[in-house]
């Protein structure tokens, strides 16, 4: 069985608690969208946690957790979160990353940064997570993906490809930013590479063979329907859709699959960030 777990205000609903109460029945768990820039509480045996990228069924030992082509994978936290989590004595928990997903990259965090700041008090109320230029490139086709990440002349062209054009940006827009320089930021990616390659692989053919198995899936959603970008209180939403219809594409997996949709709600509505909000 599939089921979705989703927000159904603009966040902080609680939907790690409930994947992770969930989990207990799970064989799989799926990260779908989003990065690092919201996180799940989850307070068990081993104390409180604020998980941003690894799914909520770390803790359980059985359980499979996948991150997928959906999500904006940031090779940093990803790695701090897992040796946060082993620090505390957590057994380290089984991770499976999709070849397709695609990798935050340093600049894309900069260039975060740097627009909040020059819009000033028309900003976004962004994390400065790099969350919206990373989905910004994945659409622009400029992106990367961690299949690439393993091939030197793949991943170097496509660096100097991108520099190219945030360079220019940078001198017309940023003046005060230093420029990229395509080998240091290439350094920087390819440090990940031997810890991230054993858990790379082809999740759909993984998730294909699970379904058929009869395995029990959760697909695990970050932030709320009402952060959406199309059904939020737009611009001021994330960027990347949160909803269960969107699930399938994040996770790879046919529509049809979802059998059980489970939505989180809070008794009382808040929000983070900027912009007008319903309950004002």
């Amino acid at each position: 069985m599939v089921s979705a777990i989703v927000g159904g205000n603009w966040g902080d609903e609680g939907k790690g608690k409930v994947t992770d109460l969930l989990a207990g029945d799970a064989d799989i768990i799926i990260r779908f969208q989003g990065g690092a820039n919201a996180g799940h509480t989850i307070i068990n045996e081993y104390g409180k946690f604020a998980l941003h990228l690894l799914p909520s069924g770390v803790f359980r030992k059985d359980v499979v957790n996948v991150i997928g082509q959906g999500v904006a994978l940031d090779l940093s936290k990803l790695f701090d979160e897992l040796d946060g989590l082993t620090s505390r004595g957590v057994p380290m928990p089984n991770i499976l990353v999709s070849d397709r997903a695609q990798i935050l990259m340093p600049y894309h965090v900069l260039f975060d940064q740097l627009e909040e700041d020059r819009l000033g008090a028309k900003s976004f109320g962004s994390t400065k997570s790099g969350i919206a230029p990373f989905y910004s490139d994945k659409y622009l086709k400029i992106g990367v993906q961690v299949g690439e990440m393993f091939d030197n002349e793949i991943l170097m062209e496509r660096l100097e490809k991108v520099c190219e054009i945030k360079n220019e940006m940078i001198k017309a827009l940023y003046k005060d930013a230093a420029l990229l320089e395509p080998q240091a930021i290439f350094n920087e990616v390819i440090q990940y590479r031997e810890r991230l390659q054993p858990m790379v692989t082809n999740i759909a053919y993984y998730l294909n063979d699970a379904m058929k198995a009869g395995k029990n899936i959760l697909l695990e959603g970050q932030l709320g329907a009402l952060k959406d970008t199309d059904n939020g209180i737009y611009p001021y939403v994330t960027s990347s859709s949160p909803l269960a219809g969107f699930a399938t594409v994040g996770a790879s997996i046919p529509p049809h699959a979802i059998t059980k949709i489970v939505t989180v709600v809070k008794s009382y509505s808040s929000a983070v960030g900027a912009g007008a909000f319903v309950s004002e």
